[in-house]
């Protein structure tokens, strides 16, 4: 099942039954969900919300399921269908479980829930022209029935026995007041209509609602706090699925973790050794204020964080295209952007189909914060941009020729794409790109996390052991922020949040750096095939222009 290479200037490859099925999918998906239809820059009802009750997640479910019966008979008439139906295979069959489980309906948790995701889609939404800033106020409008969408199912789940822990519910409980509050998101929306007042009227109109129905979901969190409980961890049984669905592969978990506790290890002597390089006896966090306070690493304002994100991303397409990668035109061009949020998180939102909407780097920048080190950041440009996100997600969108649409725009895995980010951030150090001491700290430090999150998040979840380095034991609270703070140097406002994803989004931290790990694998097992005929460059494209899928299918993909 090895995935031949296919140019921007090959001829198109002509679609097949397979791909009937799975265009299908995308196209019955997008009805279903105007969110994908937004994220993906696809045609379809830009005014509305997904139906989030649990007639809507059934809904999703009997498409998943018509959708495998159809596989079942299809032919696989090259190595692209084959790739294509084992993915959707295990993608969609992986679905259902998580449906049958229960876990669709439970979704509440500090970052990926549809609280979050009604407001963050509004980001992704053009108001260019009036008909832009209609549609815009008319999702606005349907704010309050998503939100009283999302409660029915939280209702039926908590009466099937998942109720979500108290710690996610105040976290949610706390965003929904923020956007209600009269000085949040909603409060500035009126000034997308510019001079036009009838637009202007009809925006503040529906923002008034949109925060309606905030405050009536955080009225509706706060009731629900009587009977959440204090329990944060899954489980073994939930967390090995939730793994699965956020890898794509089944891994060893108590490997895993074992492996999560040396690699932290590594990281933190690496790190102690650059801190004594840059100060003599100092240790990481003294290192970590000398370069907050060097001229040479900070940013004064978000227009300059904004212009230097941009800079960055652009040199490194400049200089890695021809040489390292070969990057379609469209797929050169990054937006970096300030979001309208304040949660502190980095993102990339990827490009629309037709790349009308280009793939874009979003910073959410906490309320006060005015200053910026680059040492920490520049290897978050690389993870975002190019080699990372961008490329990764922008380059298999324009391989139109070869993929259908679900292949392209839907096949996404988080522990393929950002296990790709983080092996993009570590190439980057690879190819000399951050050969400063400082960069290189900061490339640590970020790695440092997220070896600490592969251990917690296994750990609380299953109930293995503490580390010694925390008393052993079992986990509590208290240990997992020893852990956490002693394995980063980022702020405790920011760790605090990051800790609360770990306990609410069970096997999603992880994904970065187990699948970074089994990118490695993947690299490695084909340079010892190749010996010296190997070819980092065509690796990497060929590995590539498979797309987003699971990491199991991608190294059968890739090795045939």
């Amino acid at each position: 099942m090895t995935v031949p290479h296919t140019g921007p200037l090959a001829a198109p490859r002509t679609p097949s039954a397979v791909d009937h099925i799975a265009e299908n999918f995308v196209a019955t998906s997008v009805e279903l969900s105007p969110l994908d239809a937004t994220h993906l820059g696809l045609p379809g009802r830009h005014d509305d919300y997904d139906d989030f009750s649990p007639a809507g997640w059934e809904a999703l479910s009997r498409l998943r399921r018509e959708t495998l019966a159809a596989l079942d008979t299809a032919v696989a008439v090259d190595d692209v269908d084959a790739v294509t139906v084992e993915a959707m295979r295990e993608r969609l069959g992986l679905a259902e479980e998580v449906y049958a489980a229960g876990l669709d309906l439970a979704q509440l948790n500090n970052l990926a829930s549809p609280l979050q995701a009604v407001r963050d889609v509004l980001d992704l939404m053009p108001t260019d022209t009036p008909e832009d800033l209609a549609t815009f106020a008319g999702r606005l409008q349907r704010i309050p029935r998503a939100l009283a969408q999302w409660e029915e199912s939280l209702a039926v789940a908590a009466s099937q026995g998942r109720r979500p822990a108290r710690r996610q519910v105040q976290a949610c409980l706390e965003q929904a007041r923020e956007l209600a509050d009269d000085d949040g998101y909603f409060a500035t929306v009126g000034d997308l209509a510019g001079a036009d007042d009838h637009a202007r009227h009809r925006l503040e109109e529906a923002a008034a609602q949109a925060r309606r129905g905030y405050a009536e979901a955080a009225e509706r969190l706060a009731a629900r706090l009587a009977d959440s409980p204090d329990h944060d961890p899954v489980g073994r049984e939930i967390y090995e699925l939730c793994s699965r669905q956020f890898l794509g592969a089944r891994i060893d978990l108590e490997e895993t973790y074992a492996w999560g506790q040396e690699e932290a290890a590594r990281i933190t002597a690496e790190m102690a050794h650059i801190a004594d390089d840059l100060s003599p006896g100092a240790s990481v966090a003294q290192a970590a204020e000398l370069l907050d306070q060097d001229p040479a690493y900070r940013l004064d304002g978000v227009e300059a964080l904004r212009a230097w994100m941009q800079e960055t991303a652009d040199e490194a397409i400049d200089r890695l295209d021809g040489t390292h990668f070969d990057i379609p035109e469209p797929v050169r061009r990054i937006e970096c952007c300030i979001a309208p949020t304040n949660s502190g998180g980095v993102y990339y939102t990827g490009p629309s189909d037709d790349f009308t909407r280009p793939g874009r780097m979003w910073w959410s920048v906490p309320k006060g914060v005015t200053t910026f080190g680059t040492w920490r950041e520049r290897t978050t440009v690389y993870h975002e941009g190019v080699p990372g996100h961008h490329l990764q997600v922008a380059q298999t969108a324009y391989r139109s020729d070869t993929l259908n649409r679900w292949r392209r725009l839907m096949s996404w895995t988080s522990g393929h794409g950002e296990g790709w980010a983080l092996y993009a951030e570590r190439l980057m150090a690879e190819l000399g790109f951050m050969s400063e001491p400082g960069d290189r700290l900061g490339l640590l430090d970020a790695q440092s996390l997220r070896a600490a999150r592969v251990v917690l998040d296994i750990g609380v979840h299953c109930g293995f052991a503490a580390p010694a380095e925390v008393g052993g034991g079992s986990w509590t609270y208290a240990k997992a922020w020893d852990y956490l703070s002693a394995h980063s140097t980022m702020d405790d406002a920011v760790l605090r949040f990051e800790l609360d994803r770990y306990l609410g989004w069970p096997g999603q931290a992880p994904s970065y750096k187990v699948g970074e790990r089994l990118w490695l694998q993947l690299r490695d097992e084909v340079r010892q095939r190749e010996g010296a005929a190997f070819d980092l460059k065509a690796f990497h494209r060929r590995a590539l222009d498979i797309g987003g899928v699971g990491l199991d299918t991608l190294r059968r993909a890739v090795l045939g």
